[in-house]
């Protein structure tokens, strides 16, 4: 039988076991997810009853504005260069963007890897070169080994600014935030990838939710919440982990072991979800020389975060829709974003915008 005829009767049966009348909110958890869900109008298929709600799982929505503002503060040095991932340079704040303030000759420099940072460091003795950190623990592993590196070399011109966060905790404080009601979550792939699956055990067992780790194409999606449907059915919740061929239950022990090695947890502020216990990674005590922030005396540095209208805050929670923000597509656009859910390619207004009721808007 062709693949395609096989995908198509694969699709229509799932669509089938998933017909429930009583209505069942779900959350995804990560920001690929959101944009593959918007891409192929997979809530277009679902039965009414299914709501499919985004989370906290663009790392660049979630950054607090208050460190989008020390990061700012930071670029404004002449003698640092600023290194970062792509979605960060377009994040607003109260000064403009990296991007506008480069174009106004600050030294920031878009890179695919931070490793990238240890060559520019290499290069440009006479700079600074400060790497932005931003992520969950898919990208944290990654970091280390720049660190490992920087190390390794004796670099005294690189550091970072660490805004890693983990997604177990944002987990808690959504379970037992009063305001969102989820039966469901479909886990992040990637994330679950560095950290397994045994990390959600705790969900079912102590708020009867369903979890399943999810892949990326169309059909692991609609596998997921498929599985999530029949556990709410059967009143059977567990952790299921369809995104096999990546996801091991145990995860990946040596870029767990690079976690350990030089980050620890402490507690941090998401945008949305406020101060969330051990929810954020540190450097670790024999490490701190690569603190940017501490390197340039900007920790405890106060920052003024004004009002801008954006509702991003209670997008990230669930709570609202990207078009209930009376900014959505008129003022906050893509090309002149408010907020930061606009901005990330991972971003629930941004994915909402481009693939509007399941149209492909030009971009």
């Amino acid at each position: 039988m062709p693949k395609s005829r096989t995908s198509k009767h694969r699709i229509e049966s799932m669509l089938e076991r998933i017909s429930v009348r009583e209505n069942i909110r779900l959350m995804e958890v990560c920001g690929t997810h959101t944009m593959a869900i918007a891409r192929f109008g997979l809530k277009q298929l679902l039965p009414a009853s299914i709501q499919l709600i985004s989370g906290p799982g663009c790392p660049v929505c979630v950054t607090a504005q208050e460190d989008i503002e020390r990061v700012l503060i930071l670029a404004q040095n002449p003698r640092v260069l600023i290194t970062t991932f792509g979605d960060m340079v377009r994040v607003p704040g109260s000064t403009g963007s990296l991007q506008e303030m480069a174009a106004q000759g600050a030294n920031v420099r878009i890179i695919y890897s931070p490793l990238d940072a240890i060559a520019l460091a290499q290069n440009n003795p006479n700079k600074e070169v400060v790497f932005l950190a931003v992520g969950f623990e898919t990208t944290a592993p990654t970091v280390a080994m720049a660190l490992e590196q920087a190390q390794k070399l004796g670099l005294e011109n690189f550091s970072i600014v660490c805004l890693h966060k983990l997604v177990i905790p944002a987990l808690i404080a959504l379970l037992e935030d009063p305001e969102i009601q989820v039966q469901g979550f479909l886990c992040p792939g990637h994330v679950s990838t560095i950290i397994g699956t045994y990390p959600y055990e705790f969900i079912p067992k102590k708020y009867a939710c369903g979890c399943v780790v999810s892949g990326f194409e169309p059909e692991d999606i609609l596998e997921s919440i498929t599985l999530l449907v029949e556990q709410i059915k059967n009143n059977n919740f567990q952790v299921q982990n369809q995104y096999v061929r990546a996801v091991k239950p145990e995860g990946n022990k040596v870029a767990l072991s690079l976690i350990e090695k030089y980050f620890e947890p402490t507690s941090v502020y998401w945008r949305g979800l406020g101060k969330i216990p051990q929810s954020g990674l540190k450097l670790k005590a024999p490490y701190v020389k690569f603190d940017a922030l501490r390197k340039f005396n900007l920790v405890d540095v106060e920052v003024k975060v004004g009002p801008t209208g954006c509702q991003c805050g209670q997008i990230l929670k669930g709570i609202k829709k990207p078009d209930d923000c009376p900014l959505f597509a008129t003022i906050c656009t893509p090309s002149s974003p408010v907020g930061p859910c606009m901005v990330s390619s991972e971003g629930a207004c941004a994915a909402s915008y481009y693939y509007r009721g399941g149209e492909v808007i030009a971009r």
